[in-house]
């Protein structure tokens, strides 16, 4: 995991530098940072939310199920697909990580983009109830 100043994100292949961004509905998967530390908090433990392997890491957004929603971040605009559901690699970073971040979607969400555009720390960011139209077929 590489941590970035500033990402592009596009429709084509999500975060700049992600082989796994191609688009669908996993392309780009966002953490929140409340949810994170209340992972750790559970654990008695500090670990980097890098741990994670989510692409983007948010604060003062509750990603509880938000699927369908809209998510922008500066002029990047994401449709919440649904859960990000982790998986056994959370166990060989951390023993009961994975267990932890399955209560009340912690592990974050998966997005598709919507409106591509250039991120960076301290962007605002707004949840809405759907995403904004860019006249991308879904």
């Amino acid at each position: 995991m590489i941590r970035l100043e500033e990402a592009w994100v596009t429709r084509e292949h999500g975060v700049a530098g992600d082989f796994r961004g191609s688009p669908g509905w996993r392309q780009v998967t966002v953490l929140s940072r409340e949810a994170w530390q209340a992972t750790c908090e559970e654990l008695a433990v500090d670990l980097d939310w890098t741990t994670r392997r989510a692409n983007l890491l948010v604060k003062g957004i509750d990603l509880v199920r938000a699927t369908g929603q809209g998510l922008q971040i500066g002029d990047l605009v994401l449709e919440v697909t649904g859960e990000s559901r982790p998986c056994e690699r959370m166990d060989e970073a951390h023993d009961g990580l994975r267990v932890a971040l399955q209560r009340e979607w912690r592990g974050g969400v998966c997005c598709r983009v919507v409106t591509p555009g250039r991120i960076r720390p301290g962007d605002p960011i707004v949840l809405a109830d759907r995403p904004p139209s860019a006249g991308v077929p879904g």
